[in-house]
């Protein structure tokens, strides 16, 4: 019989998720220690058959104006072929729900998107959300193949921008130190009015990053071309993945390469530390041409990776009233930002 427990252990949580390929940091505690950090109410449950943990969801409790809901982002991490597990998981996921007066829960799991994995979401009466929760289609490179490979499975032009920005001396700098996210935040202000988005605030950005540095698993990347700022990024190294999280260019960047080296680099760095896969994190499908990030997602799919697609986030009602009313007003939001 499938139990749930509550975990406090950080030691217990992280034994668990390193065992399992598909981990994300979305699922790690450390990425619940940051939402904490800022304020939200976090729950680690753990799923016991007997004293053996067989399952993890991380749950993070959002507290909008337009009401209570629940998030699962990159999880649960579990054994989706078994039956028992998902009906625990599922229920007691509805019982948290309750306890908080959510009006759903939203879930986007670490589960590629296929007719087997859509039947899960459909049997236990989850609903495609209005909004995505988290990057849903992604874009990753298999990391086992040598740089050499790895280089010749990019687009020509992105190879050329690399070999470019080399050339002309473009120098890509990494940084531990928190205060630099301050240089972030204002470059991507910036990026934002040129790209038209809503910018994170500092203190999420800067707390995210203490958080994930101070285990070794963050580094802030610049490119400069001299002294001349050109491309920033925040890249998390965990599990057996590396993410570009986030990144932000300025005006001269957008005339020397030097986003393109900085990602070489970090793949580079992500291929040092042994780890399977770099994750370019969401892209726009080739046909959304109208979509806010087609641009940017060329220029990801430049360095050769493989498009993965997630289950996309499912939301499980719990009272249907107030999710509608919240399901309407989302809807709207996904098209006024150009989300597909």
């Amino acid at each position: 019989m499938i139990k749930m427990q509550k975990i406090e252990s950080k030691e217990t949580w992280e034994a668990f998720i390193g065992s399992h390929k598909e981990a994300n940091f979305l699922q790690s505690w450390y990425w619940g220690e940051f939402q904490k950090s800022i304020g939200k109410e976090v729950e680690y449950l753990g799923f016991y058959n007997g004293l053996t943990l067989v399952g993890i969801c991380l749950v993070i409790i959002e507290k909008a104006k337009r009401g209570t809901y629940l998030t699962v982002a990159g999880g649960p991490i579990l054994d989706w072929s078994n039956t028992e597990l998902l009906n625990g998981c599922f229920e007691s996921l509805k019982t948290l729900a309750t306890e908080h007066k959510a009006s759903f829960v939203r879930v986007r799991p670490q589960l590629v998107e296929n007719e087997l994995s859509s039947a899960i979401f459909n049997k236990y009466g989850f609903s495609p959300a209005p909004m995505h929760l988290t990057a849903d289609l992604t874009s990753q490179i298999d990391l086992s193949r040598s740089e050499e490979e790895l280089l010749e499975g990019m687009r020509k032009t992105t190879r050329y921008e690399i070999r470019k920005a080399e050339k002309l001396g473009v120098t890509v700098s990494t940084s531990l130190n928190v205060d630099d996210i301050d240089s972030f935040y204002e470059l991507q202000l910036q990026t934002s009015l040129r790209q038209k988005f809503v910018p994170f605030s500092l203190s999420f950005l800067k707390e995210q990053f203490r958080v994930f540095v101070q285990n070794n698993n963050a580094l802030l990347y610049r490119t400069y071309l001299g002294k001349t700022l050109l491309a920033e990024a925040f890249i998390i190294f965990y599990g057996q993945e590396a993410t570009y999280h986030y990144g932000a260019s300025t005006d001269d960047g957008r005339k020397v390469p030097g986003a393109y080296l900085l990602q070489w680099e970090a793949i580079k760095e992500a291929k040092r530390r042994g780890l399977s896969r770099y994750n370019l994190w969401g892209v726009a499908k080739p046909e959304q041409t109208s979509h806010r990030f087609y641009g940017v997602s060329i220029f990801k799919r430049g360095f050769g990776g493989q498009d993965v697609a997630y289950v996309p986030a499912q939301d499980l009602v719990i009272d249907r009233l107030r999710y509608s009313v919240n399901y309407v007003i989302e809807l709207a939001r996904r098209k006024v930002r150009k989300l597909g």
